[in-house]
């Protein structure tokens, strides 16, 4: 069984679903529970920030997501960075307060437990508040700048293909 979820990252709101396994069409059917729904149906934009696996990588990804959901944008995590995607946060507190100890007898109590967290969280949550501001920005922002400006040797970048 896999768990799979979307966070709303505004309302602090989680949409997860149980699947047999992970795939395309898991992927699309959490995409389809998520878009079906007000506000997202008629956003003019829906940013689904997503890492790199099998299921939603590249272009083609980016394209079916946007054939079958016109106002969805796919936007992808850096490869080993998929930490960026605020979901994550959530799976870390479902590994340590729902998954871990591994006391279950099968797995309808796995997806069970996992609903009954979701609800939980969903009715207490808070958006998550991230430590990097938008001034730490603006300081990493202005270093590189002037580590660009006192090494132009190493700021060279070719064009993406």
């Amino acid at each position: 069984m896999t768990y799979l979820a979307a966070y709303d990252v505004h309302h602090a709101r989680v949409f997860g679903r149980t699947e047999a396994r992970t795939g395309i069409d898991p992927f699309m059917a959490l995409v389809a529970q998520v878009m079906s729904q007000e506000p997202y149906t008629s956003a003019k934009r829906v940013f689904w920030v997503v890492d790199n696996g099998s299921s939603h990588r590249g272009k083609m990804a980016a394209d079916r997501l946007t054939a079958a959901f016109p106002n969805t944008v796919l936007v992808h995590t850096p490869v080993h960075a998929s930490w960026l995607n605020q979901v994550e946060i959530f799976f870390s507190v479902v590994q340590r307060k729902v998954v871990a100890p591994n006391d279950f007898t099968d797995l309808a109590q796995v997806g069970n437990r996992l609903r009954a967290f979701e609800d939980r969280y969903n009715a207490t949550a808070q958006p998550f508040q991230w430590k990097f501001t938008p001034s730490d920005l603006d300081d990493l922002l202005a270093r590189l700048d002037r580590h660009t400006a006192d090494h132009p040797e190493e700021s060279s970048v070719a064009p993406a293909a």
